[in-house]
């Protein structure tokens, strides 16, 4: 379900290690106050534990939250690690992590912002 997620909502990723006995007032409580956003806008929420073969996601759906939680059998995934701050992935960048990439391609071809036709 999480690789198909079929929401044009904005994903954001909790960055670093998250302590996964959390359930939904936890992870809602972290995204309020550790990273100042609202869990209630319509987004999905992504944590990663320690060992980095199972992550948990929040959802709001406008009438309840919705809590979904996937454990790979093997493999890990490529979790960004820098401290504790929320990262926004583009559509691009989700599908690579439930891949197994890193969210960061150095071979990805960039947006060219800026130009101007002189």
């Amino acid at each position: 379900m999480l690789n198909d997620f079929g929401c044009s909502c904005p994903v954001y990723i909790a960055c670093g290690y998250t302590d996964l006995r959390r359930g939904i007032d936890g992870l809602a409580s972290l995204v309020q106050q550790q990273f100042q956003m609202d869990p209630f806008q319509r987004a999905l929420f992504l944590f990663c534990g320690r060992r980095r073969d199972r992550i948990k996601a929040l959802y709001w759906e406008g009438d309840g939250f919705l809590l979904l939680y996937k454990r790979l059998e093997s493999g890990s995934f490529q979790w960004p690690r820098n401290g504790v701050e929320v990262q926004q992935l583009s559509a691009q960048q989700y599908r690579w992590l439930m891949e197994g990439l890193s969210v960061e391609q150095p071979k990805a071809h960039r947006p060219v912002e800026g130009l101007s036709m002189k």
